[in-house]
């Protein structure tokens, strides 16, 4: 069987216990803590941006969909604009490649007012087939109510900074003023629940109630709404299921003659999403440099060992070594410590941010950072290409250093000290 003479020859000298009070042991320690580091910080950087964009996505996507279709004038002027969503209408949504689930909603704007103070909301009402797997998720106290779109209690929910400010909780009872164009109409609420998403432009301004609430106030028949929200099956497929739903809705008309709309979440806001994409550029600044700090640890190393291990170069070049054999038996050796390296970085880094996932350990104001801790998701894949590109770089970047072999004179070497 045919021997890899380099590798064997570096899988023994990497092996070697006797040379410990040398040079080389401490500098094979420092490039393996730098690969560690290095690959473990690039770990923890990804797991949070990938967190914090996907948690801050999920926030605003559950609250205004994936897709939102309205009269194409609530676009264009203050007001509020009815469509009509029958059943022909929902079912071509459902029918539209890439979508999951369509869902009315109504607006109205009112002021909730106790005994001590008042405050300016807008009320948005949901009809029972609403997905409110987000809203439970983000419930505090109390519990969301069955939206009917048929009858009503009244029932409201509300967010935690409304709470705070009017001194609400659970259970208490309040009236809220509608004004319309000839008239004021009271209706008296109970509040069933509150909720907290860290969003400051929801939580100031959104409460929630039935649908069926909401269109009486504003005179609508129960098949009219201000607006359909689509949910798609995968998010990262929105850019590519949105022409469709675009070329079927846009500038078409409802029953009533009204004119539709429609955009997506990353149009609805803009800035929060261009905000996120910003992220992004700061991973690439973050992986270049940790990707580099690992290199020049490596490339310092490499040179350390091969002029430590000049007398052995010198004894193999003059037994029949090749340069190529060598600078590849070091090159090798190289690879057992990036190896070793990027077991430790891994261990560090996933244990960071499994840690951080299970005990949420690291907290983060959420009126600056729309969360309470630091959100972490770990992505298996993408620590497989960290891992794949922070050893191929290292040991690319050390191929040029590996020449210095070439460099070395046999007769001289053997009398190096």
């Amino acid at each position: 069987m045919k021997v890899n003479f380099p590798l064997f020859l570096a899988r023994h000298i990497y092996g070697e216990k006797g040379d410990k009070k040398k040079v080389s042991r401490p500098a094979i320690q420092i490039a393996t803590v730098g690969v560690a580091i290095g690959l473990a910080v690039m770990i923890v950087t990804v797991s949070v941006v990938l967190g914090f964009k996907h948690t801050i996505r999920d926030k605003v996507a559950g609250f205004g969909s994936h897709i939102q279709v309205q009269n194409i004038f609530a676009y264009t002027q203050a007001g509020d604009y009815p469509m009509c969503m029958d059943d022909s209408l929902e079912q071509a949504f459902l029918n539209t490649t890439g979508i999951r689930h369509a869902q009315r909603y109504s607006h109205t704007q009112g002021i909730l007012k106790t005994d001590d103070d008042f405050m300016g909301v807008m009320l948005k009402g949901l009809g029972p087939e609403y997905d409110t797997q987000f809203l439970q998720e983000s419930m505090l106290e109390g519990e969301l109510p069955a939206f009917s779109d048929s009858a009503t209690h009244y029932p409201l929910v509300i967010s935690k900074t409304m709470a705070d400010k009017l001194r609400l909780h659970t259970g208490d009872r309040l009236f809220a003023y509608f004004i319309g164009n000839d008239d004021v109409k009271a209706r008296r609420f109970t509040v069933s629940g509150i909720y907290q998403t860290n969003m400051k432009r929801f939580d100031d301004n959104f409460c929630l109630t039935d649908i069926y609430v909401t269109n009486k106030l504003n005179g609508w028949r129960t098949d009219q709404c201000s607006g359909t929200e689509l949910l798609v099956n995968d998010f990262s497929q929105l850019e590519e299921v949105y022409p469709y739903v675009a070329e079927m809705v846009n500038h078409t008309q409802d029953k009533d003659q009204q004119t539709l709309a429609s955009q997506t979440i990353m149009q609805a806001y803009p800035q929060v999403f261009s905000w996120l994409g910003l992220l992004d550029i700061n991973v690439w600044i973050i992986l270049a440099l940790m990707i580099a700090v690992a290199g020049f640890t490596m490339i310092s190393g490499l040179l350390i060992i091969i002029l430590e291990r000049t007398q052995m170069i010198g004894i193999l070049k003059a037994l029949g070594a090749r340069n190529n054999t060598i600078r590849h038996t070091f090159l090798w050796f190289a690879t057992f410590i990036i190896g070793k390296g990027l077991l430790l970085g891994n261990l560090i880094g996933i244990g960071i941010v499994v840690l951080q996932m299970k005990t949420g350990i690291v907290t983060l104001d959420a009126q600056t950072y729309y969360v309470n801790e630091a959100p972490m998701e770990l992505n298996i894949p993408l620590v497989i290409l960290l891992n794949a590109a922070t050893l191929l770089i290292s040991v690319f970047v050390l191929i040029a250093p590996s020449y210095l072999v070439s460099r070395i004179h046999p007769a001289r070497s053997m009398r190096y000290e």
